[in-house]
């Protein structure tokens, strides 16, 4: 029937007077063939006496043929490596070396070498390698070098020493110079008297704000908010500054973080830790009664001395009036209870006036011993971790004003809603639920923060969650703009210097504008920079939350045990969910919500599942379901709905 079809024979014609190529990225199979994908609607078969020439995800140009009736490929030419620098397992065999790439979708074994790396190289070890040769670019077969030793197969840590060497991510902290650095020489006031206090958690070490507040007039309050200032110690462009530059953050990681500037200065000389001298950069801000900021916006260098270390839990335990803690003195009961009142003056003015975060879930990985997860436990925001939040957010507003106004550049977040080439599409999917929504009002601060808060008071998140998609993301910007997300017109942090390098960049910026008026601006490199690390620092984050949930997870698969769960994202070939219990991600097939393919249709743009044409999930729903299956090599979960 093939030799007739007229496609086939134009298409044979084509090829007899010259060579048809086509361009596309290698699908590979586990049954050794593969496929070129030229786009969303056509692809070649790739015969598997043609697979050894490519890897999975190269992008090459290939000679398109007729065999048995059937079109196929050859591949020609490498456009693109999918596979350059890669962590592999070793594998020894007669004295050679062979990698097996920490990549699920590639199956083959690749012959390496080391010439630069001194190590002992033994089975299972783990290794960071780098594609030196390729068949399609001449040589025999797939050769790599391994450039960088990560561990051996039975060390604990391993996930975690694997996973930062595939992004590129540090292992451990800086080390401090060997010469301390003075501090700068700013005059500051001496604020040591007043009675600072710091709330965090109780495991932390690296403590980088204090607050004190005091009555003001017309029942109005005084914020004083002193955070840590390592630009103190750290000249800019010396040698710890590129570091931080580079690092970008402190990385934290279930079980530890991986601090960006050296320990000896996050968590001890730029610590508050109780009764220690130490140097801040200070804003001092009146809060009316109402919850509005005054424009009057004061910002100095200071040394503190905090004198209380409180902790959250403690803290919400005693405004909750459960458990036995209590403040060690009046003065302690007063700063919380002044704190407390602060907290509802401005969070009610921005829940009327802007948005308020709602409360999000934290999970907590506890261990046994390191790398062994013991348990997952859930960790609420409580009502100490909203109040500290609340007075860093009105700080962090205050310093973006002044910046702004003062010199027109800082290191911004910015966040404009709803993305205008978007719009239509938030719009079609608000009206079909009976809300009333106009671009033009839903592209403004005021119209976007208006629908937030009507969101906010539906009884489910359905409607939220389809809509997020067609938002813009948080960017950093070195102009100012506004933060539709929190409803404000400008937005930087400058809270966390310690922990993040644009806060240390905002802290220059402020204490400039304090020494001298005049200030440089920012070289626009630095915010690539940011953007970049950030988003390594979280996909590692998420990488090693998988591998220890497969782990922690695997021996669920199969017992029938009930997880309560909610739907996140709804496919083509099935639904995401998410373990209310533990924060493991899982993923339900199609076959596991009905067994009739043609019977059930995953709509991803209404994200409603429907079967016989009738719905049976939607987005957002909360469902039980069972583990059926966990892959350790590729850490995912495999889950069935009850």
């Amino acid at each position: 029937m093939f030799h007739c079809n007229p496609l086939l024979i134009k298409l044979k014609k084509q090829l007899n007077g010259k060579k048809l190529r086509v361009k596309g990225v290698v699908k590979s199979t586990k049954k050794g063939f593969g496929f070129l994908e030229v786009n969303s609607n056509k692809n070649y078969l790739i015969p598997q006496c043609f697979m050894n020439k490519v890897m999975h995800g190269d992008k090459i140009t290939a000679v398109v043929r007729i065999e048995n009736s059937r079109e196929i490929v050859e591949p020609e030419t490498l456009l693109e490596p999918f596979l350059m620098r890669f962590v592999g397992q070793v594998q020894i065999k007669n004295d050679f070396i062979s990698l097996i790439p920490e990549c699920s979708l590639i199956n083959k074994t690749i012959p390496a070498y080391s010439h630069n790396v001194k190590a002992s190289f033994h089975c299972g070890d783990w290794v960071v390698a780098e594609m030196r040769h390729h068949p399609l670019k001449g040589d025999q077969q797939f050769y790599a070098e391994i450039t960088e030793w990560i561990s051996t197969k039975n060390d604990c840590l391993a996930p975690w020493w694997i996973i930062l060497a595939r992004h590129g991510l540090e292992r451990t902290a800086p080390e401090m110079p060997e010469e301390l650095i003075q501090p700068d020489d700013f005059h500051r006031k001496d604020l040591t008297a007043l009675d600072f206090i710091t709330i965090d958690s109780d495991r932390t070490e690296d403590i980088d704000d204090a607050i004190y507040i005091s009555d003001a007039p017309n029942g109005a309050w005084t914020l004083t908010v002193a955070i840590a200032d390592p630009t103190a110690w750290i000249p800019e462009a010396s040698k710890l500054d590129l570091i931080a530059c580079k690092r970008a953050f402190t990385n934290y990681l279930p079980g530890f973080k991986i601090s960006m500037l050296p320990q000896k200065l996050s968590d001890d000389l730029c610590s508050f830790h109780p009764y220690k001298r130490r140097l801040a950069l200070v804003c001092r801000i009146i809060i009316h009664k109402d919850g509005i900021l005054s424009e009057d916006i004061q910002f100095f260098t200071a040394w503190i001395q905090s004198k209380a270390k409180l902790a959250y839990n403690h803290v919400s335990d005693w405004l909750e009036d459960i458990g036995e803690w209590q403040p060690e003195n009046d003065v302690i009961i007063r700063q919380i209870r002044l704190l407390h009142a602060i907290f509802k003056s401005r969070s009610a003015w921005r829940s009327h006036n802007a948005l308020i975060f709602k409360d999000q879930i934290n999970y907590r990985f506890i261990f046994d011993e390191p790398g062994k997860v013991r348990d997952i436990v859930i960790e609420p925001r409580r009502i100490a971790n909203r109040m500290i939040e609340e007075v860093m957010i009105a700080a962090n507003i205050c310093a973006a004003r002044v910046l702004r106004d003062k010199c027109g550049y800082g290191v911004y977040n910015i966040h404009k809603g709803f993305d205008p080439k978007l719009i239509d599409k938030a719009i079609l999917i608000l009206r079909n639920n009976n809300i009333d929504a106009k671009a033009e009002e839903l592209l403004t601060m005021n119209g976007f923060c208006a629908l937030r808060r009507q969101l906010n008071t539906l009884p489910t998140t359905y409607i939220d969650s389809r809509i997020r998609r067609f938002q813009s993301f948080v960017k950093i910007s070195t102009e100012p703009g506004p933060h539709f997300g929190l409803g404000v017109d400008v937005y930087i942090t400058w809270t966390s210097p310690i922990r993040k390098y644009g806060d240390m960049l905002n802290h220059r910026f402020l204490k400039k504008l304090i020494k001298t008026n005049v200030t440089e601006r920012l070289d626009e490199k630095i915010i690539l920079i940011l953007d970049e690390r950030r988003r390594k620092n979280r996909i590692a984050e998420r990488d090693i939350k998988n591998w220890l949930y497969a782990t922690f997870l695997q021996h669920q698969a199969g017992n029938n045990n009930l997880f309560i769960s909610k739907i996140i994202d709804v496919r083509r070939r099935g639904m995401r969910v998410q373990l209310l219990d533990n924060g493991a991600m899982a993923f339900v097939p199609i076959s596991f919500i009905h067994n009739i393919e043609n019977e059930i249709i995953c709509n991803q743009e209404t994200g409603i599942i429907y079967v016989k044409g009738k719905e049976r999930f939607r987005q957002a729903d909360t469902i039980k379901i069972t583990i059926t299956d966990v892959c350790i090599k590729t850490h995912t979960i495999i889950a069935r709905p009850i």
